[in-house]
Formats: C-alpha cells, structure tokens, sequence
C-alpha cells in the first residue's frame, strides 16, 4: 500500500514538474509548434527498442518489430504453453488418471490460458507494421491497407500524408515499482497541432536515427526534444 502511494506522489510530482517547466519549442520557429503539446502522448513504453525503420519499397517505409520484441511477446505465450502442460503432467504422474486430479488444474489451466491470451494479443498488434507509403498518400498501422480492409473501422489509426506538418520527439521518465527508465515517444504533428502516436521504446539513437530517415522521407521537420534526456 505504502509502495503504492509512494508511485502516486512521484508520478505527481514529475507531472507538476513538467509543467512547471515545460520544453521551449519557440527554438524550431514554427508557430504550430508553440501550440503543440509537449507531453507524453502516449503514456507509458518499454524499456528497450522495439522497432526499426525499414524500406518496403520505393515509396514505402515500414516500423517492423525487431526480434527481441518478438522474442519478449512470445516468452508470454511459452509460459502459458508451461503451465498447461508441466502441472497436468506432474499431477497425472503424481495422482495417475484419476478425476481427483482435475480441481489441481483449473489454475494452471486458467493461468496458462491468460498467459497465451495476452502473449498472443501482444504478438499480434506488436507485429503490425507502422506504414508509410507515398504512393497511396497515407499513413496507418495494421496488415492491411485502409482501402482494402473489409470492415473500414478495422483500420483504427490512419491519416493522409499531406495532413502531417512536422515529426516530434520527445521522451517520458516511466516509473515502475523496482525500476525506472526512458521511454521515447514518436509522433506525428498534424496540421491542426494534434498529433498521432506513432511509437516509442527505450532506444534513444535508434529511434532518433529512424525519426531522422522518416523526416527526410516525408520532406517533413523533425522536432527533437530529447537531447537532455538520460536513461
């Protein structure tokens, strides 16, 4: 409980401070910029890089997931394999094949299947790819395209390109119960001043590499606001 309220305090204490303080965009001479948020726009992220910038054709770069995202994804789903198996085992060779055996096996089997749940829904909208694609004009993130999904409200993020004016990148100090860490955020700065979450993990260079690749693709400004940030 006392941990917990101890979260609570820091993580209000980081957000006033934020404010207190906020990041100066006036630098990149932009008038949007001064109406842009500069705050998280996504909250939380992880700890290490999951994503990397790659050509998908002479008009389209994708963000795929690198293998040790994937990796992470699918340590869920073998834990959750484990637990369907190793206790059943253990308890047939234990007890033999008695019905007895079966209350032993709801929570490994209720375990096991939330394990493998979330692991394979984390593998899955882990893997999407992040499009970005001049021929067709437009941005999104899933397997298929805007206009050829089945069920338009399939494609929940999608924008045209023309509408993005500027890429930002900024990052966030995550908070855990034993730990904490840099996450940094990738978004897309549209003509309004919204803006659109594109990504974010722990890699600082990697991201700022692969945000510089995007800005020069796009022939779009990249606002950098993650030079002070340590991890």
């Amino acid at each position: 409980m006392f941990e917990a309220l101890a979260e609570k305090l820091q993580a209000l204490h980081d957000k006033l401070t934020r404010e207190a303080v906020p990041y100066d965009p006036s630098q990149f001479g932009d008038e949007l910029a001064t109406r842009t948020s500069w705050g998280p726009a996504k909250s939380g992220g992880a700890s290490f890089g999951t994503h990397r910038l790659r050509d998908a054709g002479p008009r389209r770069v994708e963000f795929r997931a690198k293998g040790g995202a994937l990796a992470f994804y699918g340590v869920f789903v073998a834990m959750g394999l484990m637990a369907l198996t190793v206790f059943p085992v253990a308890a047939f060779s234990t007890m033999g094949m008695d019905w007895r055996v079966a209350p032993f096996l709801i929570i490994p089997f209720l375990v096991g299947s939330v394990f493998i749940v979330v692991g394979g829904a984390m593998w899955y909208h882990g893997s999407a790819p992040i499009v970005f694609d001049k021929q067709r004009g437009e941005y999104w993130k899933g397997r298929v395209a805007p206009g050829e999904a089945a069920n338009p409200q399939q494609i929940k993020v999608h924008i045209d390109l023309v509408r993005i004016h500027a890429l930002q990148l900024i990052s966030e100090h995550c908070r855990g119960s034993k730990s904490s860490f840099y996450s940094y955020e990738l978004n897309l700065v549209l003509d309004d001043a919204t803006r659109m979450n594109v990504l974010d993990h722990g890699d600082r260079d990697e991201l700022r590499h692969d945000a510089e690749a995007l800005a020069k693709f796009l022939g779009k400004p990249l606002w950098d606001a993650t030079g002070s940030a340590t991890a």
